[in-house]
């Protein structure tokens, strides 16, 4: 599921990202603070809009994935964002834990806490 998450923000795919996002998603960012599905989306939006060239990839060797029983997973990793847009690519390294749920066989993001920006 994180090649997916990673794959729709890539691509800049509102809709699936909307479809990964559980309804009752709390995005938990620490210069940003607490937003809600609906607020997520737009967040995500407003970064697409504002940087033409972001791009997000997973820091290799960095994944962590947990069981959690009768509920989903929890995942850490780190995350690279990088930019091209001044003609030179600028890139930062940050952390960030998932929980997904599991439901019905399909698995949707239900908590994101993104740190250490």
């Amino acid at each position: 599921m994180d090649t997916a998450l990673f794959d729709a923000f890539n691509r800049r795919d509102q809709a699936r990202l909307a479809a990964i996002f559980s309804k009752d998603l709390e995005f938990y960012h620490d210069k940003g603070g607490l937003s809600h599905y609906e607020q997520s989306l737009q967040n995500t939006r407003h970064l697409f809009e504002r940087n033409k060239t972001l791009t997000r990839q997973l820091v290799p060797g960095t994944m962590q994935v947990y069981p959690v029983k009768d509920y989903g997973a929890i995942q850490t990793a780190e995350h690279k964002f990088c930019n091209a847009e001044s003609g030179k690519e600028e890139c930062a390294v940050f952390k960030f834990l998932h929980i997904w749920k599991r439901t019905d066989g399909a698995w949707q993001l239900t908590r994101v806490v993104s740190y250490d920006h």
